[in-house]
């Protein structure tokens, strides 16, 4: 019996503005075991929460709209499933961590109704039950005082106890997959590190797979076991965790590593990746990462690389990819 949890299959995903049709993206595929994490890194704009909106069936259409691709769920293709199954999967089976907790969440409910509302939908419990198991679950996620605190409103909570109500509520229907937002956006080095470390707990609780956001190659270091880098709206590489940090294959992820903070180079001026990301209605030809790569030739401005089998698991969509690991 196959594993995998969640298949997205050369998904598309366009926007029309007024200054034309913006391929937000642009043929991304990675797939989610069980018990897995997969960590989706990217500078801002690079679609990865696009990709998941798209995958939520969430994305606000218009103006966005899916183009292409396949996106299996235990199988099941959600692009092509009725508005009621979608509904039924979407928080019992597949949830989301959104990126602002403060903005996600109800200001005129108290967190307790908003955690017990998810019993009272999906499973048709009283509002005492639903409450009650709103308290255990909120008591799950480290909340002091959570019978207490039940009856609290979004805006008496710190930013770090917003975010563990938020993956309380993803957590609510024991969902076999979860898609997680940058959820530690906005919070301290502390709170994000307990907010990791508590999802990390989760995932091998209840087994699930997890679909970790973020820009922040720091914060997913010790959390995720595979890793997809992404960069105006397509997949550049992916990788095992640890081999992607020893030796990226791609120029885009070997710039992001090294701009990253490090003791032993302290007193050095740290790296930064030149120039902006591309608009996404006007994509160079070639190789998108092209005007800000340092391997860049003229092969690269015109012909755009696929993405290619570096080693078992691995991939880098880059005509240079063995002068990046140094085999070139």
């Amino acid at each position: 019996m196959t594993n995998v949890l969640l298949d997205v299959r050369d998904l598309r995903v366009e926007f029309r503005t007024r200054d034309g049709v913006a391929k937000a993206v642009n043929g991304v595929s990675y797939s989610v075991d069980a018990g897995e994490t997969l960590a989706v890194l990217g500078e801002s704009g690079s679609g990865k929460s696009v990709t998941a909106q798209a995958v939520m069936g969430i994305l606000d259409s218009p103006p966005g709209r899916v183009t292409g691709g396949e996106v299996l769920f235990r199988g099941r293709d959600l692009l092509t499933m009725g508005e009621e199954d979608r509904r039924r999967i979407r928080g019992a089976k597949l949830a989301m961590i959104f990126q602002d907790a403060l903005s996600a969440l109800n200001p005129v409910m108290t967190v307790g109704a908003q955690l017990g509302e998810m019993y009272e939908v999906h499973e048709g419990m009283t509002r005492k039950d639903a409450r009650a198991r709103a308290v255990r679950l909120m008591d799950r996620v480290r909340i002091p005082a959570a019978a207490q605190r039940a009856g609290d409103y979004p805006h008496q909570f710190s930013g770090g106890m917003r975010q563990r109500i938020m993956i309380a509520m993803a957590l609510a229907l024991e969902p076999d997959l979860i898609i997680a937002d940058e959820p530690t956006t906005a919070l301290d080095v502390t709170v994000q590190a307990q907010v990791m470390d508590l999802l990390a707990e989760l995932r091998d609780e209840y087994h699930m797979g997890l679909v970790l956001i973020t820009h922040d190659l720091g914060v997913v270091a010790d959390v995720a076991d595979r890793i997809a880098v992404m960069y105006a709206g397509r997949i550049v590489e992916t990788a095992p965790v640890r081999e992607l940090y020893a030796a990226p294959a791609h120029p885009y992820t070997k710039g992001l590593l090294e701009s990253i903070p490090r003791l032993d180079r302290k007193g050095r001026e740290l790296y930064a990746i030149k120039g902006m990301p591309p608009s996404l209605t006007a994509v160079p030809p070639g190789c998108p990462f092209n005007p800000r790569c340092p391997l860049a030739q003229d092969v690269c401005r015109t012909d755009r690389p696929p993405l290619y089998d570096v080693a078992p698991g691995r991939g880098s969509a880059c005509h240079f990819w063995k002068e990046t690991l140094g085999e070139g």
